[in-house]
Protein backbone atom coordinates (compact mmCIF):
# COMPACT_ATOMS: atom_id res chain seq x y z
CA UNK A 1 0.00 0.00 0.00
CA UNK A 2 1.23 3.49 -1.10
CA UNK A 3 1.37 6.22 1.76
CA UNK A 4 -1.55 8.20 -0.11
CA UNK A 5 -3.83 5.26 0.10
CA UNK A 6 -2.85 4.80 3.66
CA UNK A 7 -5.82 6.40 6.20
CA UNK A 8 -3.21 6.22 9.04
CA UNK A 9 -0.88 8.69 6.85
CA UNK A 10 -3.78 10.96 6.45
CA UNK A 11 -3.93 10.99 9.94
CA UNK A 12 -0.65 11.94 10.74
CA UNK A 13 -1.15 15.06 8.89
CA UNK A 14 -4.50 16.25 8.79
CA UNK A 15 -3.43 19.12 11.22
CA UNK A 16 -0.39 20.24 9.49
CA UNK A 17 -2.46 19.74 6.25
CA UNK A 18 -5.52 22.20 7.48
CA UNK A 19 -3.06 24.79 7.88
CA UNK A 20 -1.06 24.47 4.63
CA UNK A 21 -2.74 22.36 1.79
CA UNK A 22 -6.21 23.37 2.53
CA UNK A 23 -6.01 27.30 1.91
CA UNK A 24 -4.33 26.34 -1.40
CA UNK A 25 -6.79 24.16 -2.73
CA UNK A 26 -9.60 26.22 -1.17
CA UNK A 27 -8.90 28.26 -4.43
CA UNK A 28 -9.87 25.32 -6.43
CA UNK A 29 -12.59 24.56 -4.62
CA UNK A 30 -14.44 28.00 -5.53
CA UNK A 31 -13.77 28.04 -8.74
CA UNK A 32 -15.33 24.45 -8.94
CA UNK A 33 -18.14 26.30 -7.14
CA UNK A 34 -18.71 28.68 -9.18
CA UNK A 35 -19.81 26.60 -12.14
CA UNK A 36 -22.59 25.19 -9.98
CA UNK A 37 -25.07 27.64 -8.70
CA UNK A 38 -25.82 25.97 -5.10
CA UNK A 39 -28.88 27.48 -2.43
CA UNK A 40 -30.26 26.04 0.96
CA UNK A 41 -32.67 23.39 -0.93
CA UNK A 42 -29.26 21.91 -2.14
CA UNK A 43 -28.16 18.85 -1.33
CA UNK A 44 -24.18 18.25 -1.52
CA UNK A 45 -21.99 15.37 -1.19
CA UNK A 46 -17.97 16.17 -0.99
CA UNK A 47 -15.81 12.82 -1.76
CA UNK A 48 -13.09 12.61 -0.23
CA UNK A 49 -13.32 16.03 1.52
CA UNK A 50 -9.94 15.94 3.22
CA UNK A 51 -10.30 18.89 5.55
CA UNK A 52 -13.04 20.36 4.14
CA UNK A 53 -11.91 22.86 1.44
CA UNK A 54 -15.31 22.32 -0.49
CA UNK A 55 -17.38 21.52 2.55
CA UNK A 56 -16.87 25.06 4.34
CA UNK A 57 -17.41 26.71 1.23
CA UNK A 58 -20.17 25.03 -0.17
CA UNK A 59 -22.00 25.51 3.31
CA UNK A 60 -21.35 28.86 3.19
CA UNK A 61 -24.16 29.08 0.10
CA UNK A 62 -26.78 27.23 2.91
CA UNK A 63 -27.19 23.85 1.21
CA UNK A 64 -26.55 20.87 3.06
CA UNK A 65 -23.70 19.11 2.82
CA UNK A 66 -21.71 16.14 3.71
CA UNK A 67 -18.61 15.37 3.19
CA UNK A 68 -16.69 11.89 3.84
CA UNK A 69 -13.31 10.98 3.94
CA UNK A 70 -11.61 7.45 5.02
CA UNK A 71 -9.54 9.43 7.26
CA UNK A 72 -11.04 9.94 10.94
CA UNK A 73 -8.13 13.02 11.90
CA UNK A 74 -9.50 14.87 8.64
CA UNK A 75 -13.13 14.12 9.27
CA UNK A 76 -12.61 15.38 12.58
CA UNK A 77 -11.43 18.34 11.58
CA UNK A 78 -14.13 18.81 9.40
CA UNK A 79 -16.90 18.18 12.24
CA UNK A 80 -14.53 20.57 14.53
CA UNK A 81 -16.11 23.53 12.28
CA UNK A 82 -19.47 22.72 14.04
CA UNK A 83 -21.86 23.88 11.15
CA UNK A 84 -25.27 23.04 11.58
CA UNK A 85 -26.04 22.58 7.36
CA UNK A 86 -22.57 19.94 7.55
CA UNK A 87 -22.82 16.50 8.45
CA UNK A 88 -18.73 15.15 8.19
CA UNK A 89 -18.15 10.61 8.29
CA UNK A 90 -15.53 8.34 7.58
CA UNK A 91 -16.18 6.54 4.45
CA UNK A 92 -14.89 5.05 1.53
CA UNK A 93 -15.32 7.01 -1.88
CA UNK A 94 -15.24 3.97 -3.76
CA UNK A 95 -17.89 2.03 -2.10
CA UNK A 96 -20.06 4.69 -1.07
CA UNK A 97 -22.76 3.99 2.22
CA UNK A 98 -25.74 5.88 0.40
CA UNK A 99 -28.91 5.84 -1.78
CA UNK A 100 -29.14 6.13 -5.88
CA UNK A 101 -29.24 9.44 -7.08
CA UNK A 102 -29.43 11.41 -3.57
CA UNK A 103 -27.33 14.26 -4.23
CA UNK A 104 -27.91 17.52 -6.38
CA UNK A 105 -24.17 18.01 -6.40
CA UNK A 106 -21.51 15.91 -5.94
CA UNK A 107 -17.67 16.99 -5.67
CA UNK A 108 -14.42 15.44 -5.21
CA UNK A 109 -11.12 17.65 -5.36
CA UNK A 110 -8.32 16.05 -6.23
CA UNK A 111 -9.89 13.30 -3.78
CA UNK A 112 -10.85 10.58 -6.45
CA UNK A 113 -7.89 10.82 -8.52
CA UNK A 114 -5.85 9.24 -5.31
CA UNK A 115 -8.24 6.27 -5.09
CA UNK A 116 -6.41 2.79 -6.08
CA UNK A 117 -9.93 2.03 -7.80
CA UNK A 118 -10.43 5.65 -9.07
CA UNK A 119 -13.08 4.41 -11.72
CA UNK A 120 -15.07 2.93 -9.15
CA UNK A 121 -14.87 6.02 -6.92
CA UNK A 122 -16.27 8.04 -10.39
CA UNK A 123 -18.97 5.39 -10.91
CA UNK A 124 -19.99 5.89 -7.18
CA UNK A 125 -20.03 9.73 -7.28
CA UNK A 126 -22.48 9.53 -10.83
CA UNK A 127 -24.53 6.51 -9.33
CA UNK A 128 -25.32 8.84 -5.91
CA UNK A 129 -25.93 12.24 -8.23
CA UNK A 130 -29.75 12.63 -9.09
CA UNK A 131 -30.55 12.76 -12.73
CA UNK A 132 -29.92 16.15 -13.99
CA UNK A 133 -27.77 17.15 -11.26
CA UNK A 134 -24.11 17.87 -11.09
CA UNK A 135 -20.79 16.27 -10.91
CA UNK A 136 -17.65 18.29 -10.73
CA UNK A 137 -13.66 16.69 -10.60
CA UNK A 138 -10.67 18.21 -10.18
CA UNK A 139 -7.19 16.94 -10.68
CA UNK A 140 -3.78 17.81 -11.45
CA UNK A 141 -1.82 17.22 -14.70
CA UNK A 142 0.53 14.78 -14.69
CA UNK A 143 3.37 16.42 -13.06
CA UNK A 144 1.30 17.32 -10.03
CA UNK A 145 1.28 20.71 -7.91
CA UNK A 146 2.79 22.47 -5.29
CA UNK A 147 5.64 21.09 -3.31
CA UNK A 148 4.95 17.38 -5.05
CA UNK A 149 5.87 19.53 -8.72
CA UNK A 150 8.76 21.47 -7.28
CA UNK A 151 10.30 18.12 -5.58
CA UNK A 152 10.12 16.63 -9.42
CA UNK A 153 11.03 19.55 -10.98
CA UNK A 154 14.33 19.71 -8.00
CA UNK A 155 15.32 15.73 -8.60
CA UNK A 156 14.96 16.40 -12.40
CA UNK A 157 17.36 19.09 -12.44
CA UNK A 158 20.00 17.19 -9.22
CA UNK A 159 19.69 13.36 -10.15
CA UNK A 160 18.66 13.20 -13.75
CA UNK A 161 19.58 9.63 -14.15
CA UNK A 162 17.02 8.79 -11.31
CA UNK A 163 13.05 8.19 -12.37
CA UNK A 164 10.77 10.02 -10.42
CA UNK A 165 7.74 7.96 -9.11
CA UNK A 166 4.62 8.21 -11.28
CA UNK A 167 1.65 10.25 -10.47
CA UNK A 168 -1.29 8.04 -8.74
CA UNK A 169 -3.05 6.43 -12.11
CA UNK A 170 -6.15 8.36 -11.69
CA UNK A 171 -4.09 11.84 -12.22
CA UNK A 172 -2.24 10.13 -15.44
CA UNK A 173 -5.60 8.72 -16.59
CA UNK A 174 -7.51 12.46 -16.23
CA UNK A 175 -4.47 14.75 -16.66
CA UNK A 176 -5.94 15.80 -20.37
CA UNK A 177 -9.29 16.82 -21.42
CA UNK A 178 -10.21 14.26 -23.83
CA UNK A 179 -9.43 11.19 -21.18
CA UNK A 180 -10.73 12.54 -18.02
CA UNK A 181 -13.96 13.37 -20.84
CA UNK A 182 -13.93 9.51 -21.58
CA UNK A 183 -13.66 8.11 -18.11
CA UNK A 184 -16.57 10.77 -16.90
CA UNK A 185 -18.81 9.66 -19.72
CA UNK A 186 -17.78 5.88 -18.78
CA UNK A 187 -18.85 6.47 -14.85
CA UNK A 188 -22.16 7.54 -16.08
CA UNK A 189 -22.23 11.06 -16.70
CA UNK A 190 -22.45 13.11 -19.68
CA UNK A 191 -22.20 16.88 -21.24
CA UNK A 192 -18.21 17.34 -19.87
CA UNK A 193 -16.86 20.75 -19.43
CA UNK A 194 -13.82 21.33 -18.57
CA UNK A 195 -11.83 24.45 -17.55
CA UNK A 196 -8.10 24.99 -16.87
CA UNK A 197 -7.17 26.80 -13.70
CA UNK A 198 -3.96 27.82 -12.33
CA UNK A 199 -3.29 28.92 -8.64
CA UNK A 200 0.22 29.51 -7.27
CA UNK A 201 0.64 27.73 -3.82
CA UNK A 202 2.92 29.69 -1.85
CA UNK A 203 5.97 27.80 -0.15
CA UNK A 204 7.25 29.52 3.20
CA UNK A 205 10.78 29.20 3.24
CA UNK A 206 11.03 28.90 6.97
CA UNK A 207 9.15 25.83 6.51
CA UNK A 208 12.23 23.95 4.58
CA UNK A 209 13.57 23.83 8.19
CA UNK A 210 11.17 21.09 8.82
CA UNK A 211 11.25 19.33 5.23
CA UNK A 212 9.05 16.51 6.51
CA UNK A 213 6.36 18.47 7.41
CA UNK A 214 6.84 19.91 3.00
CA UNK A 215 7.31 16.89 1.28
CA UNK A 216 7.15 13.98 3.93
CA UNK A 217 4.10 12.05 2.14
CA UNK A 218 6.13 11.73 -1.62
CA UNK A 219 7.72 8.84 -2.66
CA UNK A 220 10.30 10.85 -4.13
CA UNK A 221 11.45 12.39 -0.86
CA UNK A 222 11.38 9.06 1.21
CA UNK A 223 13.47 7.41 -0.93
CA UNK A 224 16.29 10.27 -0.89
CA UNK A 225 19.32 9.75 1.62
CA UNK A 226 20.17 12.56 4.10
CA UNK A 227 22.29 13.91 1.25
CA UNK A 228 20.34 14.13 -1.19
CA UNK A 229 17.40 15.49 1.13
CA UNK A 230 20.40 18.42 2.14
CA UNK A 231 20.62 18.71 -1.50
CA UNK A 232 16.90 19.34 -2.34
CA UNK A 233 16.64 21.74 0.52
CA UNK A 234 19.40 24.13 -0.65
CA UNK A 235 17.93 24.10 -4.12
CA UNK A 236 14.47 25.08 -3.06
CA UNK A 237 16.45 28.08 -1.18
CA UNK A 238 18.40 28.53 -3.90
CA UNK A 239 15.59 29.21 -6.35
CA UNK A 240 13.72 31.00 -3.56
CA UNK A 241 16.58 33.44 -3.48
CA UNK A 242 15.97 35.54 -1.20
CA UNK A 243 12.57 35.48 -0.93
CA UNK A 244 11.12 34.46 2.49
CA UNK A 245 7.81 32.61 0.28
CA UNK A 246 8.29 30.78 -2.91
CA UNK A 247 5.54 30.40 -5.44
CA UNK A 248 4.18 26.95 -7.41
CA UNK A 249 2.03 27.43 -10.08
CA UNK A 250 -0.04 24.46 -10.23
CA UNK A 251 -2.80 23.52 -13.22
CA UNK A 252 -6.03 22.04 -12.42
CA UNK A 253 -8.57 20.63 -14.75
CA UNK A 254 -11.86 21.10 -13.27
CA UNK A 255 -14.88 18.78 -15.16
CA UNK A 256 -18.33 20.32 -14.82
CA UNK A 257 -20.56 16.96 -16.39
CA UNK A 258 -24.45 16.27 -16.03
CA UNK A 259 -25.66 13.25 -14.65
Amino acid sequence: MRDFENPDRWDKVALHYEKTAHPFTAHFAEAALAQVPLNARSRVLDVAAGTGALTLAAARTGAQVLAIDFSPAMVARIAAAGLSNVDAKVMDGQVLALPNESFDAVFSIFGVIMFPDWRKGLAEMARVTRPGGRGVVATWQEQGAATFLLLGQIRRKLFPERETRAMPEGVKALGDPEGFTRELVAAGYRDCRIEQVVFDYELYIAMLDDPDTVFGISPDWTDLNDADKAAVISEARRMASDRSVLPIPSTALIAVVQR
